[in-house]
């Protein structure tokens, strides 16, 4: 079975539950944050909702400098805008994994700002730390901040206090 094919049902599963985490963020709290070093809340949804842009990046260039990308913070307007940046993202990624050939995934990926390495090794290793970790991990944050605003924290890898999945 080719590589992309494994990854697939994993990507559609964390792009599932991470969507459903945009959808409860609340727009009244934007500048939300649980601690003064932490991101406020209206900058950490759209980081999220971007995400899948970035994944789509690995695989398909060999390298980004951020210094020199055009990429330009989302701003926060509403959790239906934040589903839309993000659906569009996750089907490009998508889209881009079904097109990634077994071969592409050793090949060489870097991310840098300003010439200074931050990531360097494979395209998969990209692929599963810098993009998807990077996802689940923030995810987990808004779960946090969704918990400290009084709002229900859906469930991921089995029912939360607030979605019991039918159990």
């Amino acid at each position: 079975m080719p590589i992309n094919e494994l990854l697939l049902s994993e990507l559609d599963e964390e792009m599932k539950k991470t969507r459903t985490t945009l959808e409860r963020v609340p727009a009244d709290k934007k500048e939300f944050a649980p601690h003064p070093k932490s991101m406020p809340l209206g900058k950490l949804a759209p980081h999220v909702a971007q995400l899948a842009g970035f994944g789509l990046t690995i695989l398909t260039t060999p390298e980004l400098d951020f210094a020199k990308g055009s990429i330009k913070p989302l701003p926060f307007e509403s959790p239906e805008q934040l589903v839309k940046a993000f659906d569009e993202g996750a089907a490009k990624v998508r889209a881009a994994l079904q097109a990634t050939p077994d071969e592409a995934w050793k090949e060489p990926w870097k991310l840098s700002f300003q010439g200074k390495t931050i990531f360097e090794g494979t395209r998969f290793l990209a692929y599963r730390e810098m993009f998807l970790n990077h996802v689940v991990h923030h995810r987990a944050q808004l779960g946090v901040y969704l918990r400290l605003n009084d709002k229900p924290v859906p469930a991921t890898y089995g029912p939360s206090a607030d979605d019991t999945m039918g159990f």
